[in-house]
């Protein structure tokens, strides 16, 4: 896909945008890597929904990039890494990591609403996370996405997904998540094809509702770091933890670790 300036000054300011088409010709190999990792789990594969949730099935992992090869080829030889680094103005893309979310059909589980930058040792306004559904998704099962959240003051609140709790036990430099629901914000909800993907800035709020369908609801996710993105110690193990990782708040996050995939030169 052609990235426009309009396209970047929407990123900019709306902190998403939605890419139809763009991995269109990935759809299959993504599928494949998908079923894979499902056979196979990697040491952060968990099953979300809980006794008392409803029933169904919420799998998600993430991590597996470098050992599933239907990923890796998608992080390395996909426009993935070219378009993120373009619309989030940087020079560069580092590979942040992938994550895989399958709902199955009748799961009310819900994505809570969520940043996913306090997870992350991460700081930086230039980042960037593919949503890739690999099945068709209407607006009552797709992504959705406060719009402008990326600029809100503070980081708001990171809680477990599985059960609510307090992510860390200092949550004192978080505010509070406002109420989404009542209109007060603008979401976006888009229906989408396979292939299609929404990129979206680690800081904006964003969950799903739960899958009442007939269908699976399987999406890929791959997160990219820019120019300004450095290492951010957070009060706890954050997710991914990246034991021994061995930096301090405000370096470059290390090259071995989280490759540079892309070059404007």
């Amino acid at each position: 896909m052609q990235v426009t300036p309009e396209d970047i000054d929407r990123y900019r300011r709306d902190g998403a945008i939605v890419l139809h088409g763009a991995f269109a010709e990935w759809v299959e190999p993504l599928r494949a890597g998908v079923a894979r990792n499902m056979r196979e789990p990697g040491p952060f594969g968990t099953e979300n929904v809980r006794p008392g949730d409803g029933g169904g099935s919420f799998f998600d992992d993430y991590c597996n990039w470098q050992r599933i090869p239907e990923f890796t080829d998608f992080v390395r030889n996909s426009p993935a890494a070219a378009m993120a680094a373009q619309l989030m103005d940087s020079r560069t893309a580092q590979i942040f990591h992938d994550h895989v979310l399958v709902k199955e059909p009748g799961t009310p589980k819900k994505t809570p609403w969520h940043q996913d930058m306090p997870y992350y040792c991460v700081d930086g306004m230039q980042t960037g996370s593919y949503w890739i559904p690999l099945d068709p998704v209407g607006s009552d099962n797709t992504l959705r996405l406060v719009l402008g959240s990326h600029l809100w003051p503070k980081l708001v609140r990171p809680k477990r997904w599985a059960g609510g709790e307090d992510f860390y036990a200092d949550t004192a430099q978080f505010m509070d998540l406002p109420e989404i629901e009542d209109g007060s914000f603008p979401i976006l909800a888009p229906a989408l094809e396979p292939g299609d993907a929404i990129l979206f800035n680690y800081r904006v709020v964003h969950g799903a509702n739960g899958n009442a369908g007939s269908g699976r609801r399987r999406a890929f996710s791959c997160r990219f770091l820019g120019d300004d993105a450095v290492y951010m110690e957070r009060a706890g193990r954050t997710s991914p933890p990246y034991p021994g990782i061995d930096q301090v708040t405000g370096e470059k996050l290390r090259e071995d670790w989280f490759p540079t995939v892309w070059r404007a030169d």
